[in-house]
């Protein structure tokens, strides 16, 4: 997976899980919830969403890694296939 089709892929379940949120102004490392206003629940629906999307398995010691849209999209290029 190269890195604009995990970042397209990060934005657009950001965008589905906050459908009144404007991904598009959210910076690289600004965090979810700080920028987002997404709580804990909104999280895991954003990782099942990522996890469907591209079929990399995320656990909970990966949470961590996934907070914002460069530490996301690094996340998923180096766990694709």
């Amino acid at each position: 997976m190269k890195r604009d089709e995990a970042l397209a892929i990060v934005k657009e379940s950001l965008a589905d899980v906050v459908p009144d949120a404007d991904v598009t102004t959210l910076g690289p490392n600004d965090t979810f919830r700080d920028a987002l206003g997404i709580d804990s629940l909104d999280f895991l629906t954003f990782l099942e969403l990522l996890t469907k999307r591209t079929g990399v398995r995320i656990d909970d010691e990966d949470t961590p890694y996934l907070t914002t849209l460069a530490d996301s999209t690094r996340f998923l290029v180096s766990h694709a296939r």
